[in-house]
């Protein structure tokens, strides 16, 4: 429309106007030219409202376009995240399995480990039981037992072993490499060796069925046969029964049953 009225030169009405004709006619002309104006003027008003609701749509496409990225943005952050998440569950249920592998194993081992102990006060109980005692008996030096090592209690009877959480039969001493152990009573020594979990062990058989054990110790300076004092040197500390720290392991038993030694023994 407007490349016509651009190419016809003048306005519609000027032409009107200037055309000489019959005054009706003229007038009946303009009349209709005004028609046709007001027409064009409507057909350009809705063309314009037309375009301005284009734009709004496209704005407003645009809006909700740049809220979805948003939204995909989000969602996969969202799954990055869970991802993440699953990943790093699995990686500890991983851990925690290897975790409760390795403490069955060590549960396992230390119960291996008593149970060979076991029958080995088990053996000696049979072995002293036809000794012929002689000396005071060893039940009336409950708490005047002379202490082992001097040291820092370290373990208690009836704690957990390690992270197998077995629960100690004895008591642990932490002292330094080398010190002295000594007998807690007279006896005479029924087991002088090596075993797996307790290092170097040595038993003493006091009588009356009672048993005292150190273990732990990096030497042992008595054999089996051996009659030994109260407070006699036996072996020294150490760490040959796999512990981090250095001492003595010791247990008391009675037919071959273990109890608190610090009922009977005062340590300083």
């Amino acid at each position: 429309m407007l490349a016509a009225r651009q190419a016809s030169g003048a306005p519609d009405a000027v032409r009107a106007l200037l055309s000489g004709g019959d005054p009706a006619a003229v007038s009946r002309t303009l009349h209709y030219v005004g028609y046709v104006t007001r027409a064009s003027a409507a057909m350009l008003d809705e063309y314009r409202a037309g375009i301005a609701g284009a734009e709004r749509l496209a704005g407003e496409a645009e809006a909700e376009r740049t809220r979805l990225l948003g939204l995909e943005k989000s969602s996969r952050a969202d799954r990055e995240k869970i991802l993440s998440e699953q990943r790093e569950r699995r990686r500890v249920l991983a851990r925690v399995a290897l975790e409760l592998r390795k403490s069955r194993r060590e549960i396992k081992v230390l119960r291996a480990d008593e149970a060979r102990l076991a029958r080995l006060v088990e053996e000696l109980g049979r072995v002293v039981a036809a000794r012929v005692e002689s000396g005071a008996p060893f039940s009336r030096l409950r708490g005047r037992l002379t202490p082992p090592v001097q040291g820092e209690l370290g373990g208690r009877f009836g704690a957990p072993r390690g992270a197998a959480g077995t629960e100690a039969k004895g008591i642990f001493i932490r002292a330094p490499e080398g010190r002295p152990v000594r007998a807690v009573a007279s006896g005479q020594v029924v087991y002088a060796d090596w075993m797996r979990g307790f290092g170097n062990l040595l038993i003493l058989d006091h009588g009356e069925a009672y048993l005292s054990i150190y273990a732990n110790t990096e030497a042992l300076l008595k054999q089996v046969g051996d009659i030994v004092a109260a407070g006699e040197a036996i072996a020294t500390t150490g760490a040959s029964g796999g512990n981090e720290e250095t001492g003595l392991y010791f247990e008391l038993r009675h037919l071959g049953r273990a109890f608190d030694p610090l009922r009977w023994v005062k340590l300083k």
